[in-house]
């Protein structure tokens, strides 16, 4: 069996936050990377502390020096696809690209093609960074019936200061949403975010253990029976603003796992619509990992989101 072909190591310390945690979980998020992808790491001895070799499960205790070695990335399954990319920002580190609803992400069971990386592939040639070849690139990810921005990094240095960016919440991150209701002028959530305890697709914020979720909602416009909101988000946690809205008592408009389908027709003509959850990832704002420059990206809510407001307006 040949040996692992492990790129060069490096030490990281266990912040104060990550005390208790698993290890394959705290260094999965720190890396910007799947959690498989570090537990391919894990299993081939690259993650040690004092010269013994850690598994998955270990629980870190704040102030520890791992020394962490990525493997080289094994061939990657996903292959490049010319499909429609919508490029609205680029240069030899970054691209922001508006993802269209519909489009997963990056490549998974069920969906093998077709999928943003997919299409990143055929567009980009990325840096070898030892990252997830799975996902090129990808340091945050939209679910696949959200439309909006998102960055991929292109080089191992964009890679590493976007993940740094999104971990001390340096990145300004405004969603549109049509949600059932009306929440308030203005309101924020701050609150643990974990999976729900029966339904195990799903998140909560009504939980006792989890990680901090805090999203800041301002009302746009109220129609009879929703709400056009502009919710902001300090963290990115998954599924994050439909549970803020959800466990409220506002979810979000045709949101099939969070929300509920409505009796009221002008209510449901908005469902119909729309075709999918009210949510759309509209302006992504940060300084530049690499020059420093701002970088900012707005793009309005498509078609399909702007259907469901006219229709809300005729209700």
């Amino acid at each position: 069996m040949s040996e692992p072909a492990f790129l060069a190591g490096r030490w990281v310390s266990v912040p104060p936050e990550a005390d208790g945690l698993r290890l394959d979980k705290w260094l999965a998020e720190h890396e910007g990377l799947s959690r498989s992808e570090v537990q391919r790491w894990i299993r081939a001895g690259g993650v040690s502390l004092e010269d013994v070799a850690l598994t998955a499960k270990h629980r870190l205790r704040a102030d520890q020096r791992l020394w962490v070695r990525g493997l080289r990335p094994p061939p990657s399954a996903a292959e490049p696809e010319e499909l429609p990319l919508d490029v609205r920002f680029e240069d030899e580190h970054l691209l922001l690209v508006h993802k269209p609803a519909g489009m997963v992400v990056h490549p998974a069971p069920g969906h093998p093609s077709g999928t943003l990386v997919n299409a990143l592939l055929h567009h980009v040639r990325f840096e070898d960074e030892g990252g997830d070849p799975t996902r090129p690139g990808i340091v945050h990810r939209l679910d696949k019936d959200t439309s909006g921005v998102l960055v991929v990094a292109k080089t191992r240095a964009a890679r590493e200061g976007l993940v740094a960016l999104f971990q001390t919440h340096d990145i300004e991150r405004r969603y549109d949403a049509l949600a059932l209701g009306d929440p308030g002028e203005a309101r924020s959530f701050d609150t643990l975010h974990g999976r729900h305890p029966r339904h195990r697709k799903r998140f909560s914020s009504r939980v006792e253990r989890g990680k901090r979720a805090v999203t800041h909602v301002r009302r746009v416009r109220r129609f009879r029976g929703a709400s056009h909101l502009h919710c902001t988000l300090e963290t990115g946690r998954t599924h994050q603003i439909r549970v803020h809205l959800a466990d409220a008592g506002h979810p979000i408009v045709a949101d099939a796992v969070y929300g509920r389908r409505s009796k009221d027709p002008g209510l449901r003509r908005a469902e119909l619509a729309i075709g999918r959850q009210a949510l759309h990832a509209a302006l992504l704002a940060f300084a530049h990992p690499v020059s420093g420059a701002r970088v900012a990206v707005e793009v309005p809510p498509p078609a399909d989101f702007a259907a469901a407001l006219e229709a809300l307006q005729d209700a």
